[in-house]
């Protein structure tokens, strides 16, 4: 990965960090630069510390730290995605959050050099992280959303506390429950789409009371399960899932008055969004 990312910065490349692919969206028409997969899957178990590399699977790290008999990252079960995308947006669920566990992150700064910042140095607020924020060295060019990650995220160090292992089993299986009654599992989606609000009730709970689950436009439809969840039939465009996000969106902040926040990332080329749609119902693309 470090290869790769200073491959493309030195080039100029547009590049795009690719985990598990969770709470993203990609532009029918493509992305246009280098996409790299991240594969660093090192992990180690030092005392109540846990590092992982960036392209660690949440739910690896969850069971890992379980049989080791440590405790605090029983949420990442719940995050379909990997420890560097988890990092990057701060990720959390049941309660708790990559801010309540981390205790330093290496990274490849933009200048090639390479750091370990503690978590007073991350910028963690709900849903949010310095990453989101860091600018890029490499041009931008026109349809895609960002040029790249200034900063790259190469792996994480968690402080945990000790515990039974059967303990945590425990709560991890009541997590698997609560997802298994309460989310469309097994069904293709990016995941809960939009962010909760800081007050009121969350973007689930003003979704269904507008009346909206089962609503669809083409492939797309809010999911009858859970409200905050779109979910992709066979033939699905990313056009029709960006289409129903948006009027859900408007539908909300016309009725309620509340403009939900997009916690899934819309890549790759969205240039000129909204594109037009042809009199049979399809989007110009």
């Amino acid at each position: 990965m470090r290869g790769l990312v200073r491959f493309a910065r030195a080039r100029g490349i547009p590049m795009f960090l690719l985990g598990r692919g969770s709470d993203l969206v990609v532009s029918d028409r493509g992305f246009r630069g280098l996409v790299i997969h991240v594969r660093a899957e090192e992990t180690r178990t030092d005392g109540t510390g846990y590092f992982a590399g960036a392209g660690v699977q949440m739910a690896r790290a969850a069971t890992e730290t379980q049989r080791a008999g440590l405790t605090g990252l029983e949420f990442g079960l719940a995050i379909p995605g990997t420890v560097g995308g988890a990092v990057w947006a701060n990720a959390g669920a049941h309660g708790s959050d990559m801010a309540s566990v981390i205790e330093s992150v290496d990274v490849l700064l933009a200048d090639g050099s390479e750091a370990r910042l503690p978590v007073a140095d991350l910028g963690f607020a709900y849903r949010d992280s310095r990453f989101k924020h860091a600018s890029s060295p490499a041009p931008v060019i026109p349809g895609n959303a960002t040029p790249g990650p200034g900063e790259v995220i190469v792996a994480a160090t968690f402080r945990l506390e000790p515990a039974s292992p059967e303990q945590i089993r425990e709560r991890l299986d009541e997590i698997r429950r609560w997802r298994q009654a309460h989310q469309p599992l097994g069904l293709p989606s990016a995941g809960s789409v939009f962010r909760n609000p800081e007050a009121g009730p969350s973007a689930g709970a003003l979704i269904d009371a507008a009346g909206l689950k089962g609503h669809r436009i083409g492939g797309a439809t809010v999911s009858e399960k859970h409200a905050n969840f779109i979910v992709a039939e066979r033939g699905a465009s990313a056009t029709d899932v960006r289409r129903l996000a948006d009027e859900v969106r408007a539908t909300i902040r016309a009725t309620v008055g509340v403009d939900l926040q997009f916690e899934v990332e819309f890549v790759g080329d969205w240039a000129g969004w909204p594109w037009p749609v042809t009199p049979g119902g399809s989007a110009d693309a």
